[in-house]
């Protein structure tokens, strides 16, 4: 079984250079049986059953490395052989549940959307996506100074969350959400202080939600952690769906999260090409607007410690051995998507 791991890797490798074959035969062939199968089996559960398989492997893998340590000198062959075929099966079980969705085509490709973009279609957009999160801003908050508070629980917002998909669907059928399986996450305490809002389990193909983050940052988290159900695997495509879920669903309060949602990745580019632009931008967003931003920055400040940035870049080389050369940075590549898409509509 150990030995398996070798050519599972190398054939994983091969199909790094296959991404319309993984598109066709794997993203949209087996791995949508296999993604409503988990959703079908798990979601009607009311809890995670995949952190409870988290905690209790976590727990079984200590008690399993204290009882054998004795080994690795007496049996250090058979030691290392055990080791390495449980490593062989749960590699196994993440690429065929979930993991070759890292390489699929580039959904830019799927969409005929162009890769690059200029800083005035960036400029262009980000005007266009400041007067939609002002405009609905004030219709909710009748005051150009007050932020949005979300009228619904947590809970409900996570039960809202996939009717985005529904208005969605009319213009990607193949986006479909059914059935339903996204749930708070029992470790969410733990996420906050590792600098996560959330995670699709892999081996369960639940969504996982940090219960703790704002509420107005939850409608957004949950809708991109469905796209990763759905096969989206790179963390700009599942950014940008996530966005686009949130701003077709028929409630405005999700609207209004969709479109300050994609904003803020606009305003974050603008910034790092032209600050003074940058500035020149923020005095046309409302003050309410900048409130909810201010309002998760400084949630996130207050839970900063010295373990998030060793978790954040042990999870940004897990993205870079997954095809998403910039690590961490992927999330923000989501701007390439949102300007090209946008400015074709």
């Amino acid at each position: 079984m150990a030995l398996l791991l070798i050519p599972q890797y190398f054939f994983v490798k091969l199909l790094e250079d296959y991404p319309q074959f993984v598109e066709t035969y794997y993203s949209n062939g087996l791995y949508v049986y296999v993604s409503k199968m988990f959703r079908f089996t798990l979601g009607w559960l009311p809890f995670s059953f995949g952190d409870l398989v988290y905690a209790a492997a976590g727990f079984y893998i200590l008690r399993w490395f204290y009882l054998n340590i004795k080994r690795l000198k007496s049996d250090t062959k058979q030691w290392f052989a055990d080791v390495f075929s449980v490593v062989s099966m749960l590699y196994f079980a993440f690429h065929l549940f979930w993991g070759f969705n890292y390489y699929r085509l580039p959904l830019y490709k799927s969409l005929n959307l162009e890769p690059e973009y200029s800083t005035e279609q960036l400029v262009k957009v980000t005007e266009n996506l400041i007067l939609e999160a002002n405009n609905l801003h004030l219709k909710i908050t009748k005051n150009d100074t007050t932020k949005v508070t979300m009228p619904f629980s947590k809970s409900d917002i996570l039960k809202l969350a996939p009717d985005g998909y529904e208005g969605l669907k009319k213009t990607f059928p193949n986006w479909e959400y059914t059935p339903r399986s996204v749930k708070k996450s029992l470790f969410s305490y733990p996420l906050t202080y590792m600098g996560f809002s959330g995670y699709l389990n892999p081996l369960t193909n639940e969504a996982q939600v940090n219960a703790v983050i704002p509420t107005i940052k939850l409608a957004t988290t949950a809708t991109h952690e469905m796209a990763h159900q759905l096969g989206f695997a790179a963390e700009n495509e599942a950014n940008f769906i996530g966005c686009l879920a949130a701003i077709n669903h028929e409630n405005i309060y999700f609207n209004y999260c969709g479109y300050t949602f994609g904003l803020r990745y606009c305003l974050n580019e603008i910034y790092r090409r032209n600050p003074d632009l940058h500035k020149q931008l923020m005095g046309t967003i409302n003050v309410g607007v900048l409130k909810n931003y201010e309002e998760v920055r400084l949630f996130w400040d207050a839970h900063q410690n010295p373990t998030e940035p060793v978790f954040k870049s042990f999870y940004s080389g897990f993205l870079k051995a997954n095809k998403q050369v910039k690590g961490m940075e992927s999330y923000s590549y989501v701007v390439a998507l949102l300007v090209n898409y946008f400015e074709e509509k």
